[in-house]
């Protein structure tokens, strides 16, 4: 024991050196290396992100633990790859000569260049980071850039110092002291506009100032202010306006730290002759809209085959019009005799980009000649209309916990503008095939996956639907409909099926940042074609089955050469009818007997035909600005209510029930359930490429009326790459049960998920996670309580997955890879719940694109 102590304290010492040393092997002698830049304001050490942002030098960025990883990674690379090769090659006169005997001289150079001589100094280079050097020079530009940021602040009188340290080494540490004395605030606020309308315009609405009076003075109040000011006036008629119009005079002289503010616009300043006049802003109305369907007519009225005026607006087009007029005018907000308006350009803008059948539009306004007051505007919007037929070609390969291996394609043709209102029709057809080893293959074919289909959908830029809907859905809200007609077949998990769907959809953006959609009708229905095929693919079921046959089956018809239960000649099926009619030693107080009835449940759901008819309604808010907006919120909620049209349809056809005493729609027994799910996703930005990310979700969906159960299509599973990743996709629950099906599902489930995402170097990036969830049957034909959720007391079935993952970002994607590890599994005994299970042989590895949330 003693001897082991004294190597670790040896390895200990060793590493010290090591890295005490290394870290200044690029620094030059006489220089130092910065290891700490300390910012101590009115004496207290601050570490808040936005001053730190002020330094011009920052240390040499650590991973774990203070440890610069970056800048060993640089100075492992070799100062000059390339003249070390140069001299090595030139160090013996023949050892040129004799590489060339073997390479060519081009060769030899590019060897020079090779990664093996020089590209992995020029790897660890351009992922590393070079050590940074206290420089004067820009220790005195902080300096300058700490008093600019605190005057902003409205400290006026901030003393700004620093301090160099050098110590022994080559290193150095740098500390800033900063006393900012007493922050001025804002007195009293006036304003000098010389042009009267634009004056009245700010009396109307300079209660929403930014500038308030007793607020501490923030530069950036002033800016917010301008913007303010600018964008009200140019939505208001003011089209010559701009933020550099408005100036600020300051007064913070013998104030005792308060500083009184006047907004001053000065009036517009034009050219005449040689000379620059003052003059008053005008406010101007639309006085005409042109609308041009195409590039040439707008350049030349000439060339205009083909005109329209339809509520004001004029359509030209170089050729015949092929829009319906509504159509185009629908989509434009600039209106005759409205004031111009940067906001309804912006929203001209945006709606004809919606309808995705023209390029980004151009949108020109020129002075009314006609006008002798000079106040009117012509809007010109130009459009540039996109290909009316698209094909696209797509193929990719494939790997998932059913395929091996698989090979997809599909092909789409797009129309734009098929009935002349911007309407868009896609075609498309798909298929797939693929291997798995997984399922029955008694031929031997490589090829045992099969999948094929087509879809139809129909998009169109308004909302479709008999009555009007402008007074509850404008068209500021930018509404959309969506009609979609698809049907596949599939040789997938064994049981093959046909699939029919049906949607018929409403979006809408009720705000910016809010979405809405309601799915007036979403029909599928899903046609099992191999039911008896069954005990095949779901191998658990087969095997539970089958160690209870080899105790109470009494039939020998039912086994095959092996002793097994059959499943060719429905051996299985056969002792289940034997069980459940009573003609074995189980009775319905047996566990097996329980078992085995609840087999048949499961073989039953999963074999029948589904139809859903269902309604959704979903509604989705973001704080989200933009791709680079890493502190955001995601909230969205669903309800979707399935089978109530039906149920009123079979009262009127007054259908009998079948066999199984439900109801019918043509001969097809439907489902009925009411689902609502809740979902939050929240991120927090802590800078430097640092993240913290949360997601909670909960969905339940309940049967009644004519279902005892949900469809397998609606239902949640849990486990996978972007749920619980210490289990695999559909091997986690339900509640405590282990996973015991080969697809595990249920109708209620709780996830939560918690993420530190941080940047190692460069692209490359790491996470720390933990998930937590699981899934539970709840208010349907499930009565096993390891399956079931039982109020409070079931939440301690919640699994917990925790580990870590590694990503690289491609910019338009992230590859990500995440390994996950069983924290606490519910499906142990109590006392092995806890990490018993947090092994590397048992540790789930999930590959994604993307973050998981």
């Amino acid at each position: 024991m003693k001897n082991n102590s004294s190597k670790v304290a040896l390895f200990i010492l060793l590493g010290a050196i090591l890295y005490s040393c290394s870290v200044v092997k690029r620094v030059p002698e006489g220089k130092h290396l910065l290891t700490k830049a300390d910012i101590v304001v009115n004496e207290e050490k601050k570490k808040d992100e936005i001053l730190i942002n002020q330094l011009y030098q920052k240390p040499n960025s650590d991973l774990f633990f203070g440890y610069p990883l970056r800048l060993h990674l640089y100075n492992m690379a070799k100062p000059n790859a390339d003249s070390s090769y140069q001299a090595w090659l030139n160090r013996k006169p023949n050892r040129h000569k004799n590489l060339t005997k073997f390479l060519s001289e081009k060769q030899v150079e590019r060897l020079g260049k090779s990664f093996f001589v020089s590209g992995f100094s020029a790897f660890l280079k351009k992922n590393g980071e070079a050590p940074v050097i206290i420089d004067e020079g820009k220790t005195k530009k902080t300096k300058n850039r700490f008093l600019s940021y605190y005057f902003n602040k409205g400290y006026f009188k901030t003393k700004v110092d620093f301090k160099i340290d050098t110590l022994k080494n080559k290193k150095g540490t740098v500390k800033y002291t900063i006393v900012t004395g007493k922050p001025f605030t804002v007195d009293s606020i006036t304003s000098t506009i010389e042009t009267p309308a634009l004056d009245s315009l700010y009396q109307k609405n300079k209660n929403l100032s930014f500038i308030k009076t007793g607020k501490q003075y923030d530069s950036k109040d002033f800016i917010d202010e301008r913007k303010r000011i600018s964008a009200y006036f140019r939505n208001n008629g003011a089209f010559k306006f701009q933020e550099t119009n408005i100036s600020y005079d300051v007064d913070t002289l013998n104030r005792n730290y308060k500083a009184n503010v006047d907004v001053v616009i000065e009036n517009q300043t034009v050219k005449k002759g040689d000379s620059l006049i003052q003059i008053p802003f005008k406010l101007y109305k639309i006085s005409e809209v042109n609308i041009f369907t195409d590039n040439t007519s707008s350049k030349n009225k000439l060339k205009v085959a083909d005109s329209v005026t339809y509520n004001n607006f004029n359509l030209y087009s170089s050729d015949k019009l092929n829009y319906r007029p509504k159509a185009l005018t629908d989509a434009v907000f600039i209106t005759k005799g409205s004031m111009f308006s940067d906001t309804r350009r912006l929203l001209t803008s945006r709606a004809i980009s919606n309808l995705r059948v023209f390029n980004y539009p151009s949108i020109q306004y020129t002075e009314d000649k006609r006008d002798t007051t000079g106040t009117s505007l012509i809007a010109n919007i130009v459009l540039t209309p996109r290909k009316k037929f698209n094909f696209n070609l797509t193929a990719d390969f494939m790997h998932s916990n059913i395929q091996d291996f698989g090979i997809a394609g599909s092909m789409a043709l797009s129309i734009r503008n098929i009935f002349r209102g911007a309407e868009i029709l896609e075609i498309s057809t798909r298929g797939n095939i693929g291997s798995s080893k997984d399922l029955a293959n008694p031929d031997d074919v490589f090829f045992n996956i099969s999948e094929y289909g087509a879809d139809v959908k129909l998009s169109f830029p308004r909302i479709f639907f008999p009555l009007k809907t402008d007074r509850l859905i404008p068209k500021i809200m930018f509404p959309n409909t969506l009609a979609s007609f698809g049907v596949s077949r599939q040789q997938n998990i064994g049981l093959d099926k046909e699939n029919f769907t049906g949607m018929l959809s409403y979006n809408w953006f009720p705000k910016k940042s809010n979405t809405a959609r309601f799915d007036l009708f979403n029909v599928q229905f899903v046609r099992n074609l191999n039911p008896n095929n069954y005990f095949s693919v779901y191998k658990s079921s087969y095997n539970s089955l089958n160690e209870i046959a080899q105790i109470y089956n009494t039939n020998p018809d039912y086994l095959d050469e092996n002793g097994n239960l059959s499943i060719q000649n429905e051996g299985t099926t056969g002792f289940i009818n034997d069980v459940l009619s009573g003609n074995t030693a189980l009775n319905p107080n047996d566990d097996r007997y329980k078992s085995v009835k609840s087999i048949e449940e499961r073989r039953n759901r999963l074999t029948e035909n589904n139809l859903i008819f269902a309604s959704s309604f979903t509604f989705t808010k973001s704080t989200k600005k933009d791709l680079l907006d890493n502190n955001f919120s995601i909230f969205k909620t669903k309800i979707e209510s399935a089978g109530n049209f039906l149920s009123l349809v079979s009262k009127f056809n007054k259908e009998s029930l079948n066999e199984n005493g439900k109801k019918t729609f043509l001969d097809v027994e439907y489902s009925q359930y009411i689902k609502t799910e809740l979902d939050f996703i929240k991120h927090w930005d802590f800078g430097k490429k640092s993240v913290m990310a949360m997601r909670s979700f909960f969905g339940i969906a309940i049967p009644y009326g004519n279902s005892e159960n949900i469809p397998f299509s609606r239902s949640y599973f849990g486990g996978g790459s972007n749920d619980n990743r210490g289990w695999q996709s559909y091997d986690l629950g339900p509640g405590r049960s282990g996973g015991i099906n080969d697809f595990n599902e249920a109708n209620m489930k709780i996830a939560l998920s918690t993420e530190y995402r941080f940047n190692i170097s460069g692209k490359w990036n790491g996470a720390l996670f933990a998930d937590a969830g699981n899934i539970w049957n709840i208010w349907d034909n499930v009565e096993d309580e390891r399956f079931t959720f039982n109020g409070l007391k079931s939440l301690k079935d919640i699994a917990l997955g925790t580990g870590l993952g590694i990503r690289y970002d491609f910019n338009f994607f992230v590859f990500r890879t995440d390994l996950g590890f069983k924290t606490y599994n519910p499906a142990n005994e109590e006392s092995r719940r806890w990490f018993k299970d947090m092994r590397f042989d048992k540790s789930i590895i999930n590959i994604g694109i993307n973050y998981p949330f």
